[in-house]
């Protein structure tokens, strides 16, 4: 029998006052993108450091002798003083969100996500989803915005890999100890910490709220590893994306209507609330639950207050990667919440259903967000299209490209990812401004001011550490495996500093295909072993737990790995995590991207190389849809996208081996008399001056800014002003639509019959519309109008709007409008008819549009 301890107490590192600050920056995670920073902590104790890379755990472990000796070295306490005015004057400078909108509108914002990746100390994250929210709140803190991040924090994170000697994954799930990372429990005025109660069937579950600091932003997360509850409920956040669906519904129920609780606990209540993927969507219906509660609104009224001011960004190209529930679950979990929304559990029930009334349809948080939501975006511009038509069915009336789903395309927290290298070339010839605004285009023009010389040699070191690295991870991970001696001693050679070498590391789905490099093992040989111009591939990246297809993929890659014609030129990693990462994307020569399109929403890891020099050759998939220009990188294929994924594959092997052989391998070995590949170096420069200030999350969260962020925050404003007067106005308007909407019809559309008409003439259009007793101000009558494709279906559909003209009697009202003749060919147009409010965000809903 396991004891269980009877008193509790925490343990803290004890320096003296002259090394206090080095606790303040090491419980600030600024610390991670800080390289002055980093070289501090590795100063204080550099085998602690390099065995941890958590400077709250190393400082907590240093001897009374070491701390002495720093206590006595003036040039490392005249760098812990230079490091934390740093992080003063971080934290004091004026930012570019007070500069540009800090007066014109107060707001706060909340961003949730089920996982953050902001360093590997903090094992919180998965993979993308996580790394993304990461870059998300550091440039967040860069630009200034008043937002605060929500999630949880799991006693179990991010799985940890190993490998059988059969090259078959295992995974060990160590334990986060909270006291030796930089977290700290959040705590009220009188120092006791901050517990949300969470409602759960039959019982109350209490939440712990935790807080990282980042830079200027707080990260809250949420902790049910409590005493008070009872055994099943301390496990509610015992594990990223563990246990079974129901276990998940706990999880996403606990940050959702938990994380808003807390954020109002806090008094840091935001205006915007800002769901990274659909797993914190119940923060929408606690949103509305305190509206109705609180300020006796009915829900009608909340729905539109909330909607208005949520944003939501989906991040998944297929429907099996959106959580669904099946109605008995939600049923089950909901039955005592529901009511206090002021609507019935078949009302409730129906906010998650792609066709409402359906009673057997599960559940899909995906389609809960989408209706609660004023803005919702995928993550590139193609995931966008692809958003728009999985989801078309809760817009069934709307063309595909007027589905109210959008893109920002993601991107990369640039001063996360650099090489410090790489770094000094840009304060060089760049100028600081690369790092401060790296949004700015300007300064990437100025790369071409590097000399070659110096470029290379910088990619080279970087290389070559690269390849350090690789031998010794795989000499290591070879001994945990129990291989032999020679083959270890093996593994330190393998690889080599000088040739050209590929990076392949992601989550291993079948979708994102690593397999295609081994389809033709015979011609990859060629490749790899050319005398002239070898070539060598290192490959890193986990399967999901329960992903068998997966796991077989990286067994096999193990298979050719140890294949003595592949040995020393193809090494996978094992255990991917940031800190592998980040070794990878800065000293790789091109990163490999194989994704099945469109299956790769968007992808950030190739963003992360650009900006160390490094090129990308990708499927055109993602974000590589908008960066490839050509001459900045390589495209495999030419976008297409196939029914036959087997056919797909096979193709697409033989474009990769083809652009590895004619493309990529000889650009990189053709060298002139001093030994530089030009060619190369000024595709290098390309792709650093057309994609670096794009694929950055200073641009992304500016986007953000710009299109759903304040426009949410001025929507909130909008509508609770004057004890919500407007949102109170709103509902019923809108109520009055739907009464009244099956009344109104197109009733007879007039226009010029003639065969031809000419390119800049105008076709007018004359209609009478039956508005079955709304006003002409409740509606917006509207040409579709464009050419026709040879079913007759109007492609690339634009807008022409059409003005009241007279009353034509009863419901009856003319109105009159103009199709403008662009170009010539076969076009058509249909007049509809939708609702519309001036200042309504939300105003056509499913099956609000007539046609006719």
């Amino acid at each position: 029998m396991q004891p269980v301890t009877a008193y509790e107490y925490s343990v803290v590192p004890d320096l003296p006052e002259t090394l206090r600050p080095l606790l303040r920056i090491a419980r600030n995670l600024w610390w991670t993108w800080n390289p002055d920073a980093v070289a501090l902590f590795r100063r204080v104790d550099p085998e602690g450091w390099d065995a941890s890379h958590n400077p709250v755990r190393m400082l907590g472990a240093l001897k009374s002798r070491r701390i002495r000796e720093l206590r006595a070295d003036d040039v490392f306490l005249s760098q812990l003083e230079r490091v934390n005015s740093q992080l003063d004057d971080y934290l004091a400078h004026r930012s570019w969100y007070e500069r540009i909108y800090g007066e014109e509108l107060s707001c706060r914002i909340g961003y949730f996500s089920a996982e953050f990746g902001l360093h590997e100390c903090l094992r919180i994250y998965a993979g993308g989803l996580g790394i993304l929210a990461g870059d998300h709140l550091k440039s967040t803190s860069d630009l200034g915005l008043p937002l605060v991040g929500v999630g949880l924090l799991y006693r179990v994170g991010n799985l940890q890999q190993y490998l059988n000697l059969d090259g078959w994954q295992q995974e060990a799930f160590p334990e986060n100890d909270f006291f030796n990372l930089p977290v700290e429990p959040e705590r009220q005025a009188d120092g006791a910490p901050f517990r949300i109660p969470v409602e759960y069937p039959e019982r109350t579950v209490l939440a712990q709220v935790w807080k990282v600091q980042v830079g200027r932003v707080p990260l809250f997360l949420l902790d049910t590893n409590l005493l008070e509850n009872e055994p099943a409920d301390r496990d509610i956040s015992e594990q990223l994306y563990g246990g079974d669906v129901e276990l998940r519904l706990k999880q996403e129920i606990l940050l959702g209507i938990g994380g808003v609780r807390a954020l109002e606990a806090m008094g840091r209540m935001p205006s915007v609330c800002h769901m990274n993927e659909g797993h914190s969507v119940f923060l929408a219906v606690e949103r509305i639950r305190q509206l109705v509660q609180g300020r006796g609104l009915s829900f009608a009224e909340a729905r539109e207050v909330v909607a208005a001011s949520n944003v939501f960004t989906t991040h998944t190209p297929v429907p099996a990667g959106n959580d669904v529930f099946q109605p008995e679950m939600i049923r089950r979990y909901f039955e005592g919440y529901v009511p206090q929304l002021g609507i019935t559990m078949d009302q409730f029930l129906d906010l998650g259903r792609i066709h409402p009334g359906s009673r057997d349809e599960p559940f899909q948080v995906t389609v809960l967000a989408l209706r609660l939501s004023g803005f919702a975006n995928g993550v590139s511009k193609l995931h966008g299209a692809v958003s728009r038509s999985l989801w078309r069915p809760l817009w069934p009336a709307l063309p595909p490209d007027e589905v109210p789903i959008t893109h920002i395309t993601n991107g990369v927290h640039t001063r996360s990812w650099y090489a410090d290298e790489i770094a000094r070339l840009y304060d060089r010839y760049l100028g600081p401004k690369w790092s401060e605004d790296p949004v700015d285009q300007r300064v990437w023009q100025r790369v071409d001011r590097i000399p070659d010389s110096e470029l290379w040699r910088s990619h080279e070191r970087l290389r070559e550490r690269l390849v350090a690295y690789a031998r010794q991870r795989l000499a290591d991970q070879l001994q945990r495996r129990g291989a032999h001696r020679e083959r270890i001693l093996e593994a330190k050679e393998v690889l080599d500093p000088e040739a050209l070498t590929i990076g392949f590391a992601r989550r291993f789905a079948t979708y994102k295909r690593a397999n295609l490099l081994t389809r033709d093992l015979d011609r990859l040989d060629r490749i790899l072993n050319n005398p002239q111009r070898p070539v060598q591939i290192i490959l890193a990246g986990k399967a999901h737990p329960k992903d068998t297809p997966g796991k077989e993929m990286i067994r096999d890659i193990i298979r050719v790995s140890n294949d003595p014609r592949f040995r020393r030129r193809f090494v996978f990693l094992e255990d991917y995590d940031i800190g592998v990462a980040r070794y990878l994307v800065q000293g790789a020569d091109v990163w490999l991207n194989t994704p099945r399109r469109p299956l790769e929403a968007s992808g950030t890891s190739g963003m992360k190389v650009v900006m160390n020099g490094g090129l990308h050759l990708s499927v055109l998939d993602g974000w590589w849809v908008e960066g490839y220009q050509g001459d900045n990188g390589w495209a495999i294929g030419a976008g297409e996208e196939y029914k036959d994924t087997g056919e797909q594959d096979r193709i697409e092997s033989l474009l990769l081996f083809e652009m590895l052989e004619d493309a990529v391998s000889p650009l990189f070995y053709r060298r002139g008399q001093d030994g530089l590949p030009r060619d190369w170096i000024a595709m290098m420069k390309a792709s650093m001056r057309s994609l670096c200030a794009v694929f950055n999350t200073n641009r992304m969260v500016e986007e953000y800014v710009e299109k759903a962020y304040l426009p949410s925050a001025m929507a909130w404003k909008a509508l609770t002003d004057g004890e919500f007067a407007r949102a109170k106005d709103v509902a019923q308007w809108r109520r009055r639509v739907h009464e009244r909407w099956e009344g109104v019809a197109v009733r007879e559309v007039q226009t010029e019959r003639r065969e031809e008409l000419k390119v800049g003439e105008d076709l007018p259009v004359r209609v009478v519309v039956d508005l079955g007793g709304l006003a002409t101000e409740d509606v917006a009558v509207e040409l579709y109008y464009g050419p026709l494709d040879p079913k007759r279906v109007i492609v690339d559909g634009r807008v022409a709007g059409m003005r009241p003209a007279e009353h034509a009697g009863g419901n009856l009202h003319r109105y009159v409008g103009a199709v403008p003749l662009l170009v010539s060919g076969r076009h058509g147009f249909i007049v509809r008819v939708r609702p519309h409010r001036a200042g309504t965000l939300r105003a056509v809903e499913a099956g609000m549009v007539v046609w006719g």
